[in-house]
This record gives structure tokens, C-alpha cells and sequence, in this order.
């Protein structure tokens, strides 16, 4: 299987990637929360510091980013949403910020540190529109499995975080580590699971995550879900 195959190696940031201002760490993050303070306040034609609605720019979370690609993707797609990128790997973290900073994505950050813990300790209530877990680590044998990100505990944050009618995106090359994520989320108010046609890639890159690039490459299936907050 190919999630078992690990990560491969990342290409060297250049040097001359000015990525710092795209990288925070989970303990800098503005306790009450502040999309302000992390995304920047937006200036208008005339230099004026416009105040941000969070209830018109729509924020979406990924929790563990790898190496960043749905991060780039979207946040070039929907430039009027706000994207946070979790990734509790430093070096997958740096990497991804220097995607970003590549690209000029202003309305995107990545976040290094326990993304468990932003949605446990700083994500307000009913504050996200979109959740989005990729691949995430199937933590294979039976005594590590309670380190799985999508656990009861975490469903609980994500449905107190989404909006009304928001939703958790969930895509896995594991068919057990899925089939038990749907008997976890069954017991939630989660609606769901939506189905998720699988769509031909429009070039070589386009793929949510690396992993899925991958996986689809060597033919091998993904299985995907989105589930509705009421």
C-alpha cells in the first residue's frame, strides 16, 4: 500500500524565500482568537485599513498539510477565503510556508505545533467553514491507534468549530482506518457521508495532497467522504 511507503524527501527552500511571515507556531497564535492578528488586516485603494468581517471571508483548515500542495492549490483557487495549513512536522511545515511565500498567497498561513490542540484551545465556536483531513497517518499497529487524528474527541471540536451547513472533508488510502472513521462519526450529529466523485487530474499536479498523486498514480484506490454540520 502506498501510504506505508512514507514520505519522500523535500527539495531544498531557497535560501532567497523570504517564508517567516507565512509560518507561526501554534503558541503564537492570538489567544482570544484573532483572524486579524495572524492573516493581516486587508488595506484598501487608498492605504485605509479595511476591519475584517470573519463572517464574510470564509476560513478553512487543514489539519495535517505534509507538503503543502492542497494549501497552494486552494488558496490560489479561492482567493477570498482565508486558508490555516496544521502540520506538527517542523520541516514539513517550513516547506509548505515556502510554497505559500513562493506563490505570494496572502490569504494563507501554515501553523507548526499540535493541530489538535488549535482546534481544542483557539478555534471559536462556529468559526470554520471547511475542515479538510488528507492522508493522515494510519498509526498501524492497534496500540498507536489512539495517536489517530480523527478520534471522538477531535469530531467533537470539528462540529463545535463548523458553521451550520460547513463541512469535514476526510480522504484516506486506508480502507480500515476509513471504515472506522465512519463508525466514530455515525455517533456525532455529523450528516453524512456525502459522496465524493473521484475526478480525472487536469495536469500532472492537480491532486488534493501528494499522497493522492501517488496513490492514484499506482492505481491503488482512495476513499473519500465529506460529512455536513447542521
Amino acid at each position: 500500500m502506498i501510504a506505508a511507503m512514507g514520505r519522500r524527501s523535500l527539495r531544498k527552500v531557497s535560501p532567497e524565500l523570504d517564508w517567516a511571515p507565512y509560518l507561526l507556531k501554534v503558541e503564537d497564535l492570538p489567544r482570544p482568537w484573532s483572524r486579524a492578528a495572524v492573516f493581516g488586516s486587508p488595506v484598501d485603494e487608498n492605504g485605509e485599513i479595511v476591519a475584517i468581517d470573519d463572517a464574510d471571508v470564509p476560513l478553512e483548515v487543514e489539519l495535517g498539510s505534509g507538503k503543502g500542495l492542497f494549501m497552494q492549490r486552494a488558496s490560489g483557487e479561492r482567493p477570498d477565503h482565508h486558508f490555516l495549513g496544521l502540520e506538527v512536522s517542523y520541516k514539513y511545515a517550513r516547506y509548505s510556508a515556502s510554497r505559500l511565500a513562493k506563490h505570494e498567497r496572502t490569504n494563507a498561513r501554515m501553523v507548526h505545533g499540535d493541530g489538535l490542540a488549535v482546534f481544542r484551545e483557539i478555534l471559536p465556536d462556529r468559526s470554520v467553514t471547511a475542515i479538510h483531513v488528507y492522508f493522515p497517518d494510519p498509526w498501524w499497529k492497534a496500540r498507536h491507534r489512539r495517536r489517530r487524528v480523527l478520534n471522538e474527541s477531535f469530531l467533537v471540536d470539528a462540529q463545535r468549530t463548523l458553521i451550520s451547513g460547513g463541512l469535514l472533508h476526510v480522504w484516506t488510502d486506508v480502507e480500515e482506518y476509513f471504515e472506522s472513521t465512519l463508525e466514530l462519526i455515525r455517533d456525532t450529529k455529523l450528516e453524512g457521508p456525502l459522496e465524493v466523485p473521484e475526478r480525472p487530474a487536469a495536469d500532472d499536479m492537480d491532486f488534493r495532497t501528494h499522497f493522492e498523486r501517488r496513490t492514484r498514480l499506482h492505481d491503488e484506490p482512495v476513499y473519500r467522504a465529506q460529512f455536513r454540520n447542521p
